[in-house]
């Protein structure tokens, strides 16, 4: 039985705290979840969530920037943060004796940090993040074909329509009453979950705690729209972009079972068969054998609302796009007939519970785990029902999974150079 161990507990004031301790080394990781992503934004409005992530370093009352930083770094700490389509997360982790300073950290900007939102600094940080957009989509790669993938899929006011980065106009416009309004829907602590892992006294953790976090004052979980329905196509949609690239790209991308819903962990594994690597079936078909790509890719991306499937390839010089998918459909309506091998099967589950497995060696990722837990089931004890997950997965559950996913309708994305489209 895998079990992260833990002790769990709520504030008067709605915060749910978690504890993992392990004394294996002198390490402590602190792991804040605020249950806010881009999915809590509106048209017009998009991009606030991972705007905010950024505006959350820039310090707060007691810790004016740069001082956040170098608190902790001067000390031997760490801090990061990360926004998706479903949750923004800020944790650090460092030498024991630093816990205290972690979570006086975290506890004064969540309490003080609309007290120094100023023009200066969102415009500061609203130029980042188009930064950021601009080299993570419009400036890399085959970047503009990702932001047409939510637009596409989801219709207008679903709220997986826009992407986590948010649009340079809404950024753009957002004002400081806008950012703070939105502080205040979301950043308190009723709508948070705090993971503590690592080398600490239990006791000394729930009196800090209490001592930071205490005494901030309860406020109602926000008010949500209701969840939307699952989305579908109404049919086929075929999207055309062109990008400063050498070689076109082909993208498909499917409507699939949510984050921990039934098949989820089977489009996993499906996945991995499909395009987990050189020894797959898309990069065997396609790179090896055809000689047609130069690469082929699946992946299942799953999210609380509903998830993707994506499959792609890039073609080869000389070869175009209506050959690549010809050749990617045969051996998507071949695997949908016949489902992963026993090879296949293992191969896929050994990679997916190693990696697993291997990722709970490092300290901030049980804390994240625990939060993760939490948030997706409502308890922090979810490590043995996710393994056991891909462990129940066999040859007729992933193919048939598959099948669904696959009878559905799609998006086919073409990425062409720009010269083949003028």
């Amino acid at each position: 039985m895998l079990k992260i161990e833990f002790d769990t507990y709520a504030l008067a004031n709605g915060l749910t705290v978690i504890l993992h301790q392990d004394r294996s080394s002198p390490l402590v990781a602190v792991d804040l979840w605020y249950h806010v992503g881009s999915k809590d934004e509106s048209p017009g409005r998009t991009g606030f969530a991972h705007l905010f992530e950024h505006l959350m370093f820039m310090g707060s009352r007691h810790a004016p920037y740069p001082s956040f930083d170098a608190i902790m770094e001067s000390w031997g700490g760490h801090n990061n943060g990360t926004t998706s389509n479903d949750r923004t997360n800020y944790y650090e982790i460092g030498p024991r004796n630093l816990l205290e300073t972690f979570l006086w950290l975290e506890a004064d900007r969540l309490s003080t940090l609309p007290d120094v939102i100023t023009l200066e600094e969102l415009d500061r940080q609203r130029k980042v993040v188009q930064n950021e957009r601009r080299q993570s989509y419009e400036n890399r790669p085959y970047g503009a074909g990702e932001l047409v993938v939510p637009e596409a899929m989801y219709p207008a006011d679903h709220p997986y329509h826009w992407p986590t980065i948010g649009s340079h106009e809404d950024v753009e416009a957002a004002t400081v009453a806008d950012v703070r309004d939105f502080f205040d829907r979301f950043y308190r602590p009723s709508n948070a979950s705090l993971a503590i892992a690592g080398d600490f006294d239990p006791a000394e953790v729930r009196a800090l705690v209490d001592r930071y976090f205490g005494w901030q004052p309860a406020r109602p979980q926000p008010q949500r729209a209701p969840r939307p329905p699952v989305p579908r196509l109404a049919a086929d949609v075929t999207r055309t972009v062109t990008d400063r690239v050498q070689l076109p790209r082909l993208r498909l991308a499917w409507h699939s079972p949510a984050l921990f819903e039934a098949g989820d962990a089977d489009m996993d594994l499906a996945a991995h068969a499909l395009g987990g690597g050189k020894s797959s079936r898309l990069y065997r078909a396609l790179v090896f054998d055809g000689r047609i790509a130069q690469d082929a890719f699946a992946y299942q991306g799953s999210l609380l609302l509903g998830s993707l499937f994506h499959v792609g390839a890039t073609a080869k010089p000389g070869h175009d796009i209506a050959e690549v998918a010809a050749a990617v459909d045969a051996e998507l309506n071949r695997f949908a007939s016949e489902g992963p091998t026993d090879e296949e099967l293992a191969r896929a589950r050994n990679t997916h519970l190693s990696d697993f497995y291997k990722g709970l060696d490092h300290l901030q990722t049980r804390a994240d785990l625990l939060n993760h837990y939490q948030y997706l089931l409502g308890t922090p004890d979810g490590a043995q029902r996710d393994v056991e997950r891909y462990r129940a997965a066999t040859r007729a559950s992933v193919r048939d999974a598959f099948a669904r996913v696959l009878g559905g309708h799609r998006l086919v994305l073409q990425t062409l150079p720009e010269a083949a489209r003028a």
